[in-house]
């Protein structure tokens, strides 16, 4: 399944496109068509505005701020990525730009509302130590904020909202603010409320607005990324969608 979807999502589906219209030989036509559909695609997924129509579409609205945190309950911030063998803070792996991004926010928030912080990654590839490890060790070092909570088993969002839930229910906390990138928020909100947690949705990083005039239809590298980021969580909808519409076995 995870070689499958790496096969639907851009640069390797608008590869194999090409290659498959290259391969066509004496069938001109399809070949030509096939050639044609990988390279417009991918081309045309490099925009800034097909990223942002992407990207946008996914995003729930802002948080109002740490105001809208009262009573009782939790941050989660989720992991988003690793840097392997970082030098600059001595911890070996250092956090993804994403994921400092998610940090900055939740030490944010936790500051103006005194909620504390859950932390929630793993090791993906079998890493020597876990990502909740670098952001916790991130939170306390460079934000100066306390982390409660380390969640260190997840490799993908569900077991994020699996681990964290079990953390959290021991606590005796059903509340969390759910801190991640805007266009993977909807998706890991559907995971976590599935565990039994009720959500407020803190996203960050929100899809910047394309540039004006003929620079909007530049493709470049950066926008393929982000549109292949948001191809990625738009799947991940459909599947959810169909497994709520195929009978139960």
């Amino acid at each position: 399944m995870e070689a499958l979807k790496y096969l639907l999502l851009p640069p390797l589906i608008n590869a194999l496109l090409i290659l498959a219209g290259l391969a066509a030989g004496t069938r001109r036509l399809t070949g030509g068509l096939l050639v044609t559909l990988g390279l417009t695609s991918l081309l045309v997924l490099a925009t800034p505005v097909v990223s942002h129509a992407l990207r946008q579409g996914l995003e729930p609205p802002p948080l109002s701020g740490p105001a809208a945190l009262r009573g009782e309950g939790a941050i989660v911030i989720l992991g988003g990525g690793r840097d392997t063998r970082s030098p600059e803070f001595g911890w070996g792996d250092a956090p993804a730009n994403p994921t400092w991004r998610r940090l900055a926010y939740g030490a944010w928030l936790q500051r103006g509302s005194g909620w504390p912080i859950l932390v929630s990654g793993g090791r993906v590839h079998d890493e020597h130590s876990a990502e909740a490890s670098l952001m916790a060790a991130a939170l306390r070092e460079v934000f100066e904020v306390p982390v409660r909570w380390l969640e260190g088993e997840s490799r993908n969002t569900a077991e994020n909202a699996h681990f964290s839930a079990a953390m959290l229910e021991a606590a005796g906390i059903e509340r969390i603010a759910l801190v991640s990138q805007a266009w993977h928020l909807p998706r890991a909100i559907a995971e976590f409320e599935a565990a039994g947690l009720t959500v407020i949705p803190a996203p960050t990083e929100f899809a910047s607005a394309p540039p004006p005039g003929l620079h909007a239809w530049i493709p470049r590298a950066y926008h393929l990324n982000q549109s292949s980021r948001a191809l990625h969580e738009w799947l991940g909808r459909g599947v959810a969608w169909l497994k709520t519409r195929l009978p139960t076995p």
